[in-house]
């Protein structure tokens, strides 16, 4: 990729939620959270607020996406709000089509429709989801089909999205492996890129998305976002604790747990083996955690690494007040 100047001031910020659901708590105080820190997002000069669908998980409650998308924009008034992302071999495309159609009917330019493949679930749930797992298979001609349910409608088109037909709602594909970047480049779409889990494809996926990229209708260059998680608090040490309850929950990951509510934080000495720790460093290195300072020289770094035109941000803490206070460190870091 052509060396560009992109860095933070001159590059837009989003954040990604998957409505946190911590001990103590329910699914509808998630959602209230949810919507009380997109309000502030909003006041903080965020770009878009996305959701993402995840099933049978207790700590989060963003399963019914296109609900939550339209109680978030329903709260707010002018911060884009979308799906990071909309898994759609789970859906009929023709569902998601009047969804989020009606969506954007409701709330006109501001509505992002991102699309995912994986189930976001484990086997037996995709399986409750899906019926027929090989749907997967087919998720770029479940693209195609959903893309004539916002096409114009034509005369003897039997079967319409309404509302949907002929309505312009973004939509983008999501990855974490370099197949949804090729065919985001085909396709001449914009491709957001989960580095939050998947570090280790994100630069072969960016490079894979750019060199197949193809202009469309839609875009006219490659437009990348890059999902990031990330903390800020006043110092080093205080952003250090409130990531160990994002290690916690890729501790639980690797040691193949079920899925828990989101713990408070804790002295990981305590839980964790040598090989455990490193397992989970390793995973989280895209990770930022840091005081003010520390976060701006990583984060620029992060943006020159990987040449983002937009960087999503997931920041998972437990309290909500201090996640409010990270997300709103991070705007002010991002003005300067």
């Amino acid at each position: 990729m052509t060396a560009t100047k992109k860095q933070l001031g001159n590059i837009p910020l989003s954040i990604l939620d998957l409505a946190p659901v911590v001990v103590g708590a329910t699914p509808g105080d998630a959602l209230r959270n949810s919507l009380d820190l997109a309000q502030h997002a909003e006041k903080w000069g965020y770009n878009r607020y996305w959701v993402a669908e995840h099933h049978n998980m207790p700590g989060i409650a963003s399963s019914a996406t296109s609900i939550v998308i339209g109680y978030i924009a329903g709260g707010t008034s002018s911060i884009r709000v979308g799906s990071g992302g909309i898994m759609l071999p789970n859906h009929s495309p023709l569902v998601i089509a009047e969804q989020f159609g009606t969506l954007e009917s409701l709330y006109p330019g501001r509505i992002d429709l991102g699309l995912g493949r994986a189930p976001g679930s484990d086997r037996l749930t995709a399986m409750a989801l899906r019926r027929d797992l090989s749907h997967g298979e087919n998720f770029p001609e479940q693209v195609d089909e959903l893309f004539d349910y916002f096409s114009e409608s034509t005369p003897g088109k039997r079967v319409r999205a309404v509302p949907g037909e002929g309505l312009d709602v973004p939509v983008w594909l999501l990855g974490s492996s370099d197949f949804s970047a090729r065919l985001a480049g085909q396709l001449g779409l914009p491709f957001a890129f989960a580095s939050h889990f998947s570090p280790d494809y994100t630069l072969p996926a960016l490079h894979a998305y750019h060199s197949s990229f193809v202009p469309s209708k839609y875009l006219d260059k490659p437009y990348t976002m890059v999902g990031l998680n990330a903390i800020a608090a006043d110092t080093d040490e205080r952003a250090a604790y409130l990531a160990t309850t994002m290690e916690q929950q890729f501790l639980n990951i690797i040691r193949g747990g079920a899925p828990s509510l989101i713990q408070p934080p804790t002295n990981m000495d305590l839980l964790w083996t040598q090989q455990e720790k490193a397992a989970v460093h390793k995973q989280l290195r895209a990770g930022i955690t840091g005081s003010p300072e520390t976060f701006r020289n990583k984060l620029n770094q992060f943006i020159a690494d990987t040449q983002a035109d937009e960087v999503i941000i997931n920041s998972a803490v437990y309290d909500h007040q201090e996640r409010l206070r990270s997300y709103e460190i991070i705007s002010q870091i991002a003005k300067g």
